[in-house]
This record gives C-alpha cells, sequence and structure tokens, in this order.
C-alpha cells in the first residue's frame, strides 16, 4: 500500500506554486548555468589555450569539453535514479542539490591550478559529475511541484534565469575578475550563493523507505534504452531536444574563436565581444522566455510554439553564415536568443508531459539531459572538422541551421500534448 508521503511525492501536483518557489528556483538554475557556461564559453577556452597554445586550442578545447560532456551523460541520470529512490528525512531531490553544489564548487575553483590539457578535462570531468547531480535533481522539482496548468510559465522563468547566468558569468570573468583564478574562484561561490535559497524553501516531500522503488544496476543501465514504440512521443521529445541542443553546441563552442578567426578581433576584444553577444541573446531570450510559456499554458498548446521557436533559431543560423562583422553577429544574437527564449520555456514543459512514470520523474528527465549534454561529446567532433578542414565558419553555421531545422520537424509526430 502507497504511503501517505509517497503519495504526496509521487502523485501529479494540483496546489499551484507561488513566487518564492518560482523565484528561488529560478536562482538556483541562476547559479547551475553560471556554473556550467562560464567555464564553457569564456575559462575553459582561456585555459586551454594557455595551456596547449595557439595552434592546439581547437582541439585542447573539444577533448575537454567532449570529455566533461561524455561525464555528463553518465551522471545526470544516475544522480536523477538515485535521487528518485533517496528517503532522506530532508527529502528526495534536497541532499542531492546541495551536494552537488558544493563538489561542484571546489572543483570548479581548482580548476585554474591545472597544467595539462588531461588534468583540465579530468577535473573538469568531476565536475561536471557534481553539477549535474544538483541539476538532475533540480529539474524534477518542476514535475514534482509544479502542476501542468503553471509548467509553461515556471519553465519560462526558469529558461530566463539560465540565459541571465550565463551573461552575468561572462561578463564578471570578461570585465570584472579578468584573471583565470578569480573567474573560477567567483564562479564557484555563485554556485553556492545562488542554489542555498531554494532548499530553505523547496518543499520536498519524503519518500517511505517502504515505498523505495529498487535500484539494480543492470536494469538501470537497460533503462537508459526508452523503447520509442512503447513510449513514441518521450522518443520523439528526447530526438528534437538532442538536435537542437547539438546545434546550439555546434554554434556556441567556438563563438570566442569566431570573434578572433573570423570576424578579425583580437583575444581581449574578441572576448569582451562575446559579452555584448551572450548579453544581446539573453535580452532576446528574457523578451520571448516567459511570455511564450504564459501564451503556452493558457493556449494549451506547445507544439506549435517549439517548431516555430525551432525555426527562427535556425533563421540565426543561417545569418551567421555569410557574417564577418560585429553587427551582423549582433543580429544575430538578438534573434537567436528571441527563438531560443520561446523553446527553453516551452520545450521543457512539453517534456514533463510526455515523462513515461511519476515514479523515475528525476532518472527519466536525467535520460532527456542526454540530449542536452551527448551533443557537448558530438558537437565537436563534428564542428572542430568543419572548422579546421571543411569550409571554416560558414559549413558550421550551415550544418549548425540544418541540424535545428530537423529538430523542429522532430516535434511534429508527437500526438499526447497538442
Amino acid at each position: 500500500m502507497t504511503s501517505p508521503t509517497t503519495a504526496t511525492a509521487l502523485t501529479e501536483p494540483t496546489i499551484r506554486v507561488r513566487v518564492p518557489f518560482l523565484l528561488t528556483l529560478s536562482l538556483a538554475n541562476l547559479g547551475i548555468m553560471l556554473a556550467f557556461y562560464t567555464p564553457i564559453q569564456n575559462l575553459l577556452p582561456r585555459l586551454s589555450e594557455q595551456i596547449a597554445g595557439a595552434d592546439g586550442k581547437e582541439a585542447a578545447l573539444a577533448w575537454v569539453t567532449g570529455v566533461g560532456a561524455f561525464v555528463a551523460i553518465i551522471a545526470n541520470p544516475l544522480a536523477g535514479a538515485m535521487s528518485d529512490r533517496t528517503t532522506s528525512r530532508f527529502g528526495r531531490r534536497r541532499p542531492w542539490i546541495l551536494l552537488g553544489a558544493l563538489f561542484g564548487a571546489v572543483l570548479i575553483a581548482l580548476l585554474s591550478t591545472q597544467t595539462t590539457v588531461v588534468g583540465l578535462a579530468v577535473l573538469w570531468g568531476l565536475g561536471q559529475a557534481a553539477v549535474n547531480g544538483a541539476y538532475s535533481a533540480m529539474t524534477a522539482t518542476i514535475p514534482d511541484q509544479v502542476p501542468i496548468a503553471q509548467r509553461g510559465v515556471a519553465s519560462g522563468w526558469v529558461g530566463m534565469s539560465q540565459t541571465l547566468g550565463i551573461v552575468l558569468g561572462v561578463a564578471l570573468v570578461s570585465f570584472v575578475i579578468t584573471g583565470l583564478t578569480g573567474g573560477t574562484y567567483v564562479t564557484a561561490l555563485l554556485l553556492v550563493v545562488l542554489v542555498i535559497p531554494l532548499l530553505l524553501v523547496i518543499k520536498d516531500s519524503r519518500l517511505a523507505k517502504a515505498d523505495r522503488p529498487p535500484f539494480h544496476l543492470g536494469q538501470f543501465l537497460r533503462d537508459f534504452w526508452v523503447s520509442p514504440r512503447k513510449h513514441p512521443d518521450f522518443a520523439w521529445a528526447w530526438a528534437a531536444r538532442f538536435l537542437v541542443s547539438l546545434g546550439s553546441a555546434m554554434a556556441t563552442l567556438y563563438l570566442l574563436f569566431f570573434l578572433q578567426d573570423r570576424v578579425g578581433l583580437p583575444q581581449a576584444e574578441a572576448s569582451q565581444s562575446q559579452t555584448i553577444l551572450i548579453a544581446l541573446y539573453a535580452v532576446g531570450t528574457m523578451v520571448t522566455a516567459v511570455i511564450g510559456g504564459i501564451l503556452s499554458d493558457r493556449s494549451g498548446r506547445r507544439k506549435v510554439y517549439v517548431i516555430g521557436a525551432s525555426v527562427v533559431m535556425a533563421i540565426a543560423a543561417f545569418i551567421l553564415v555569410g557574417t564577418t562583422t560585429m553587427q551582423m553577429a549582433m543580429i544575430a544574437a538578438l534573434i537567436l536568443g528571441l527563438g531560443y527564449g520561446a523553446y527553453l520555456a516551452v520545450d521543457q514543459a512539453l517534456i514533463t508531459q510526455v515523462l513515461p512514470r511519476a515514479e523515475d520523474r528525476a532518472r527519466d528527465l536525467g535520460v532527456i539531459n542526454i540530449a542536452n549534454s551527448a551533443p557537448q561529446v558530438l558537437g565537436p567532433v563534428i564542428a572542430a572538422p568543419l572548422v579546421t578542414s571543411f569550409g571554416g565558419y560558414p559549413a558550421l553555421y550551415v550544418a549548425t541551421a540544418i541540424i535545428t531545422l530537423l529538430g523542429a520537424a522532430a516535434i511534429i509526430p508527437i500526438r499526447s500534448v497538442r
């Protein structure tokens, strides 16, 4: 018999969430994205160039980010499965969020101490494992606590804060604390400070030990594969997220190098210009994220917004094909943000409605998050040869646009969500 505690933890939420939950969830996601993307967008490229030199920077960065993404592929669903089964008196999600943030902060703070590509890759991989542990539990709080009618707006606030985290992080290490050591320290500190308020506000239901689902490693590994025949909508949602994330990973991984090598800016100016582009992208995202979520919630429709947003993102990639000036890059960044804001809000809401089982929300969202992490491995494998041997940055952005349009097409077959 299911206990009352378990019923609260596993049943669909019906009570509307209030501003404190949305605000602290947004702050925590800001901290997590700052920890993910400030290193990827700025600190790791600079560390890679410092260690490997100008001629080896692309390959070094590809190895480091690839290792981190591969670790994330495993860590995210594994931590999600474990949090689904956690019976702590502090709840299922809270312990994983706290410990993941603390360990992740320590590992990020140590990045600037590395002097080899191998050391940098190992430390970043461990950091990815810790931060993904926190992120997997945090992501599950939306289907845990937010009713379906509010998930668009909740995902919109989360998407807006995630983008803001990227902007603030890169701006801090580009304009305020420009040293690599100071940059890693402030990134680590903000991760912890921004996550703590959520831990104080969240109503994290406790799972009774008698009702804890068993965990078997073999079954866990088999559950990485969600049958498209049994759960076709989940499979199409996964494919769409994977393709759009792959396009995004390919487009943004070498952004700093694009500004140096294609636009022709010196390194210091390129770093500052990167911040301007990310700021414009963030403005576009913040304009459409919450608005898109509200419109989607009110209309009850998700697919049309996700498809439209993906097409807008592809248009931005096509603009970058012929871009050799900062002005055109700025236009593309703004358009990309307008598309990505609506995409973040509505696609996340759509995904929470196609999860196979309430008992495995965090694990299944971890499987979805593989679609975010795997492109970080595959992206450099595709992007690096395109940039260095097969057409340069124009070829890269043509490929990005096509892949993003395929992601839009993958939404069409979903049947259980309008």
